[in-house]
């Protein structure tokens, strides 16, 4: 038996243990000691994968993160399941709550009433996976009422996104804190953060570390300032106003996501009898924003936006790389990407065999620590669809074998070393999981 076979007989069972164990009842945790809440684009990614093991549990999955919708169209990127002890993760849903006085656009006027959340956002994958999860069983997913349920819950948040999160003004959204892009402690948000008073060590405990490496996880400088900007950004009851904000940037990856979702948003809306144009329409606006404002053909990649300073950021990550899911990129654009993807900075095919959330060149690069070079399974798929999307079949083939041998050989690792493909993280995590999965499944197919 090959070494893909083998990979492709362990995923599968495998993958049935961790997305089981992990499964609430309502929606599924990343892990169960590292982050033992629900999260915004991980419960995407969860359910395009357990799709393919229960129709039903994918659609709850969404469904439980889109009833913790904000009233301005918001999906929050943690949703608090009220029977962890408050100290198991921080910050805890407390944290998230305006002092008094406060504007009234936080969650005493914008979260759902009985439902603990907190107030910032994760990208916009959401569209693409209740797309996928419809697929799965279009007779069933119909009968249930499942797009037409979600379909205005999706477009609200799409909303959100074009209408408030425009901060830099060209059209694009804009993230206001490192989490949002989820690409946490990425080398791209150094120069923005730097700008940033941290918090007092006092002012917060690291849960985080309780179940991880130090090595591996961001620094106590990078925390402080991650707990100063969500503290400013609760205080200032959610506003979204980029001269109000001490981090405003444009993501390649969030933006790539969101057209990516809106292509599947008009799909959506078809199908369920609303009008298609709107979506399409939008997504051609983005598409073109995102070749204005941040394209660099100097480096053959697309790169952060510093709002603030008005600069592209010059660090080369694999959310550069994302676009290539925009089904209207130009073909010059995608050969470029395709060059990017494969040379030096990242390897693919080359020195590595998954693409590294950084540039292996870059002087920031390190191999184990969280979004600063190791090799993530998210990133990966999305990549993998990509160059299917743009006509590089061999290139996506190579992938998806890399996938789903590194997914079994590392225990379903929340990312690997992308050299040796050493596991590091937390093991049995569920996205990892889900996304083998789903690449199993178009293998044996």
């Amino acid at each position: 038996m090959t070494s893909a076979r083998r990979a492709l007989a362990q995923v599968v069972p495998g993958a049935r243990r961790v997305l089981d164990e992990n499964w609430t009842g309502s929606s599924t945790v990343p892990s169960r000691g590292l982050y033992p809440h629900q999260w915004s684009w991980d419960s995407a990614f969860i359910a395009i994968g357990s799709r393919h093991l229960s129709v039903r549990r994918a659609q709850r999955e969404l469904e439980t993160l889109l009833a913790a919708q904000w009233d301005d169209g918001r999906v929050p990127h943690i949703v608090y399941n009220p029977a962890v002890p408050p100290g198991a993760y921080f910050p805890g849903p407390d944290f998230w709550r305006p002092p008094p006085g406060a504007t009234d656009a936080g969650p005493s006027g914008g979260a759902p009433p009985g439902v603990a959340t907190s107030g910032i956002i994760q990208p916009p994958v959401h569209a693409l996976a209740c797309l996928l999860v419809h697929r799965a069983d279009p007779h069933a997913s119909q009968r249930s009422g499942f797009l037409a349920r979600t379909y205005p819950r999706l477009a609200a948040w799409h909303r959100y996104l074009a209408d408030r999160r425009d901060l830099g003004g060209g059209g694009l959204v804009s993230v206001v804190h490192p989490w949002e892009p989820g690409m946490d402690n990425s080398p791209c948000w150094d120069a923005p953060l730097a700008r940033v008073e941290p918090a007092p060590p006092e002012a917060f405990r690291r849960a985080d570390l309780d179940h991880g490496a130090a090595a591996d996880r961001p620094t106590d400088l990078d925390y402080g300032r991650y707990v100063r900007l969500a503290a400013d950004y609760r205080d200032g009851g959610y506003e979204d106003r980029a001269d109000a904000l001490g981090f405003v940037v444009e993501d390649p990856g969030v933006n790539a996501l969101l057209i990516a979702s809106e292509h599947a948003l008009a799909e959506i809306a078809r199908t369920v009898g609303a009008d298609p144009r709107p979506h399409r329409a939008r997504a051609a606006r983005l598409t073109a924003a995102l070749l204005d404002r941040l394209w660099d053909p100097a480096t053959g990649l697309f790169l952060c936006r510093d709002v603030r300073g008005g600069d592209l950021i010059p660090e080369r990550s694999a959310a550069g790389l994302l676009p290539l899911l925009v089904p209207e990129l130009p073909r010059a654009t995608a050969g470029a990407l395709l060059r990017t993807a494969t040379g030096e900075h990242f390897g693919l095919g080359t020195s590595v065999r998954l693409v590294p959330s950084y540039d292996l060149r870059g002087h920031a690069f390190d191999p184990a620590r969280y979004w600063r070079g190791p090799a993530w399974f998210n990133v990966n798929w999305l990549l993998e669809r990509g160059l299917r999307l743009h006509g590089a079949s061999p290139e996506a083939d190579a992938l998806r074998s890399a996938a789903l041998e590194a997914a079994a050989a590392s225990g379903f690792a929340e990312y690997v070393d992308p050299y040796t493909e050493e596991p590091r993280g937390t093991r049995d995590f569920s996205w990892t999981a889900a996304l083998a999965l789903d690449l199993a499944v178009a293998a044996d197919g």
